[in-house]
């Protein structure tokens, strides 16, 4: 028998999303938890994220006129999925991600909002024009007590802001209540992932599971067969904890894991917008112990670009490349100077463009029009133009300037403004979807396509970058790990990045990341308690 250092009924690795609600639940059904957490902050990746879950069926939905079905659900989910990931898990998924948020609103201090957002592919079968994406209630940060120092910080979302009025201030940055929001900067309010995990955080501390931080995971210890512990490193050394009921694994993904991404991945990835402890831990525990692997090559990619010379933690901020797309007066080209994919569709679908190699880097290419109303990264309408942003009077010299085919780029701006004055992109149906109307600009003549034609002319460089990956260990329904060869692995869990996920190939709509994620740790909680009790 293993020597412990500490023992528990379930030991959790990982405190984001599904690592926080995995303990809640664990607790709630009678078990005593720990939580271990590789850094020195809590929240990991769904603290730096926009925060919102994509939840099928949850009761907010009425707060914006929409309903849904489990029929309707279940059609859309499976049509994206389009059998790349399990009907067991795909059904589980629909049948208990509300139940998930009913639960943590009914006994812990999370809260959240329904929005207007479109699913991303709400022409689908099944599909919702509003109501599934759901936002969470702003927290004052100082309820947190002593852990208020401990939550993660966001290098992108600092300013609190609901998701509906940052989208909108995109569009139209006039729309954005700026005295509203100062206040709330000055009342130590957050908002997104921070105020989720800040709710999930105290939902913990009011059942006073313990959460370790600076202790990393690092091997499953297998008892007669099944997982029944877990050997850490924490100061130097090794920290063995046991775990009765078994191991939630729920410490992220391996993007940040050079050798493991390039294997894998295959699109060439520039930067990342989650924490670097995301190397793969729990990918490399659960295949030492046997683990079926599945959905490797699929990652949750976003177009992105870096602003030269800002930095959080010592390396670059990657931001998201969002308005500077879909918004009219813009378009995406790649070196031969072409449009290559509908620019303004969801940042998931778009990214699978970029598994053609010739579609990186590309460039965002715009004129005075956008400039002068919309934002380009961290620069407003009205500001100077920075001195790293390209731009010429001209389409050749821009294009020669940044290794663009010149030719190649007038031919497509011509062609562009082609479309635009007819109203409708016969090339890539641009605007066409209700999700990307609802990114545009309602102002404008059309909400996402607008001429470019206004000098001087500009091209931002834009990469892959992501926000995590989608490959690992696979799970039944229960959230219990899959063995290879077959049956499971008694006394393993996995939720969120670290697993296989349950969207297979796809992404269902904003927040459809940490929707899964919290569903698969509120089952791996309730079973991992279970096993405990048995």
């Amino acid at each position: 028998m293993a020597q412990w250092d500490l023992e528990a009924d379930v030991v959790v690795a990982g405190s984001g999303g599904a690592g926080l609600t995995a303990a809640i639940l664990a607790a709630d059904n009678g078990a005593e938890v720990v939580v271990v957490e590789r850094s020195d902050k809590v929240g990991g990746t769904t603290a730096v994220s926009g925060g919102g879950l994509w939840v099928p069926l949850n009761d907010h939905m009425a707060e914006v006129g929409a309903t849904d079905s489990r029929e309707e659900a279940m059609a859309y989910c499976k049509t994206l999925t389009a059998g790349q990931a399990p009907d067991e898990i795909v059904e589980a998924f629909v049948d208990t991600a509300a139940e998930m948020v009913r639960y943590l609103e009914e006994h812990t201090p999370v809260a959240f909002r329904a929005t207007s957002m479109p699913d991303y592919r709400a022409e689908e079968i099944g599909a919702k024009a509003g109501g599934r994406t759901l936002d969470s209630e702003m927290l004052k940060k100082s309820e947190l007590g002593e852990w208020e120092e401990k939550l993660r910080p966001s290098p992108l979302m600092f300013v609190p802001l609901k998701i509906e009025e940052s989208l909108a201030g995109m569009a139209q940055p006039s729309v954005i209540p700026v005295a509203e929001v100062v206040e709330r900067m000055k009342g130590g309010i957050v908002a997104s992932g921070n105020a989720l995990v800040g709710r999930l955080l105290m939902g913990c501390i009011q059942r006073g599971i313990p959460i370790h931080l600076e202790t990393r995971a690092r091997e499953l210890v297998l008892e007669d067969g099944r997982v029944g512990g877990l050997r850490t490193e924490r100061d130097g050394a090794t920290f063995s904890i046991g775990a009765r009921g078994g191991v939630v694994l729920a410490c992220g993904g391996f993007e940040w894991n050079d050798a493991l991404r390039s294997k894998h991945i295959a699109v060439d990835i520039a930067g990342h917008c989650s924490p670097a402890s995301n190397e793969g831990d729990g990918l490399a525990m659960a295949q030492a112990v046997g683990a079926e692997i599945a959905n490797m090559r699929e990652a949750w990619i976003y177009p992105g670009a870096v602003v030269p010379g800002e930095e959080h933690e010592g390396r670059p901020v990657s931001r998201w490349v969002m308005a500077e797309r879909t918004l009219p007066h813009v378009i995406l080209v790649n070196k031969a100077g072409r449009r290559f994919a509908n620019e303004a569709q969801n940042y998931h679908d778009l990214a699978k463009s970029f598994e053609d190699a010739s579609n990186l880097p590309c460039w965002a290419v715009f004129d005075s029009q956008y400039r002068s109303k919309y934002p380009m990264l961290t620069v407003m309408p009205g500001d100077p133009d920075p001195d790293w942003l390209a731009k010429s009077d001209t389409l050749d010299s821009l294009g020669g300037e940044q290794g663009i085919d010149a030719a190649g780029l007038e031919a497509t701006v011509a062609r562009w403004n082609e479309l635009v004055a007819q109203g409708r992109d016969d090339d890539f149906h641009r605007g066409e979807g209700a999700y990307e109307r609802w990114l545009g600009d309602p102002a404008a003549d059309h909400p996402n396509l607008g001429t470019i034609a206004d000098p001087p002319f500009y091209a931002l460089p834009v990469h892959a970058h992501s926000a995590g990956t989608k490959g690992g260990p696979r799970t039944n329904a229960k959230g219990e790990v899959l063995r290879e060869g077959g049956g499971v692995i008694a006394g393993l869990y996995a939720a969120g990045n670290v697993m296989a996920n349950v969207a297979g190939p796809a992404y269902y709509g904003g927040g459809g990341t940490i929707g899964t994620a919290m569903t698969w740790g509120y089952i791996c909680g309730k079973n991992a308690a279970a096993a405990a009790k048995a």
